[in-house]
C-alpha cells in the first residue's frame, strides 16, 4: 500500500521541540520550578524564539506548563483526577471532600437548576460557593444549590453567611440518607467569574460537571462545579489514578 499524502508531511519542527522539551520537565525540572527565559531556552535548544513559543503553548495546552501572572511560566503539578464514574462518594462536605468552603447565600437559582430541583419558580435556595485548590493553586470553582427542605434544621445555625454557613449546611446535609447520585460532564468557556476565581482569562477552556445528588426519591442538591481543563482530567472509578502521556511515559498521579 501506497504512503498517504499526510504520511510524507514532515513533523513540525515546534511540535519536536515540544516533545524535547517535555522530556527535559520531567528530567530537569521539578514541580513549580520557574522556567528560565525565553531568550535562555531558545539557545540552550538552539531554536528560534518564535519555534520555542509553539512549542511552550502546546505544553500549555497540554497541561505540562501554567504561565502565572507575576511569576513567569512554571512547571505545572500532575493533572488532578474528577471521578465522573455513578460510584457512591458521599454528600458534599464529608469527611473526605477536600473542597474548600468559601460563602452561602440564599437566592433564586437559576432556571435550569430550579427545574431539576423541581422547585417552584420564586422559591430561593441556599447557593454554597466553593473552590478546590492544589499545589497552591485554584483547579475549579463549585456552586452547590440546596432548597431549605434538604436542610430544614438551620435554624441552630448562628453564621448569617460567609464560610460559617456554608460549613453549616453542609454539617446539616449530612443528615440525609444519599440514595445516589448522576453527573453530566461538558466542555465550556470560562466566564468572566469563573476565569477570576480561577486565575485564568474568560473564554480559556473549562471542563463543566453537573451532578445531582438525590435522597427520598427527590433531587435533594444541585452541584455545578467548573473545573480548569488544562489542570484536570477525567476518570472512572479505579482508574483514577493512571495517567499516560503521549510521549508513552506513564506514571501515578498524586
Amino acid at each position: 500500500m501506497g504512503t498517504t499524502q499526510l504520511e510524507s508531511v514532515p513533523e513540525p519542527k515546534y511540535w519536536h521541540l515540544k516533545t524535547v522539551i517535555g522530556e527535559a520537565l520531567d528530567s530537569d525540572f521539578s514541580v513549580g520550578e520557574i522556567l528560565p527565559n525565553e531568550r535562555e531556552l531558545a539557545a540552550r535548544f538552539g531554536v528560534a524564539r518564535a519555534t520555542l513559543r509553539q512549542a511552550l503553548e502546546q505544553l500549555e495546552l497540554e497541561g505540562r506548563l501554567q504561565r502565572r501572572r507575576g511569576v513567569g511560566t512554571t512547571v505545572a503539578p500532575p493533572r488532578m483526577g474528577v471521578d465522573v464514574s455513578t460510584s457512591p462518594q458521599g454528600w458534599p462536605g464529608g469527611p473526605e471532600d477536600s473542597w474548600q468552603p468559601l460563602d452561602c447565600t440564599v437566592a433564586l437559582p437559576p432556571p435550569a437548576v430550579a427545574r431539576v430541583l423541581d422547585t417552584d419558580g420564586d422559591e430561593e435556595v441556599h447557593t454554597v460557593r466553593r473552590m478546590l485548590v492544589t499545589h497552591g493553586q485554584p483547579v475549579a470553582a463549585e456552586l452547590l444549590y440546596i432548597p431549605s427542605g434538604s436542610v430544614p434544621d438551620l435554624s441552630a445555625i448562628g453564621a448569617p453567611s460567609g464560610a460559617a454557613r456554608a460549613r453549616g449546611v453542609l454539617r446539616e446535609l449530612q443528615r440525609l440518607a444519599l440514595d445516589g447520585q448522576d453527573r453530566a460532564v461538558e466542555l465550556g468557556s470560562a466566564r468572566a467569574d469563573d476565569a477570576k476565581e480561577l486565575d485564568r482569562l474568560p473564554g480559556a477552556p473549562v471542563l463543566v460537571v453537573t451532578t445531582r445528588y438525590f435522597s427520598e426519591g427527590r433531587t435533594a442538591v444541585v452541584s455545578v462545579a467548573t473545573y480548569r481543563a488544562d489542570t484536570c482530567r477525567l476518570t472512572f472509578g479505579d482508574s483514577g489514578d493512571l495517567e499516560i502521556r503521549h510521549e508513552g511515559h506513564q506514571r501515578r498521579a498524586s
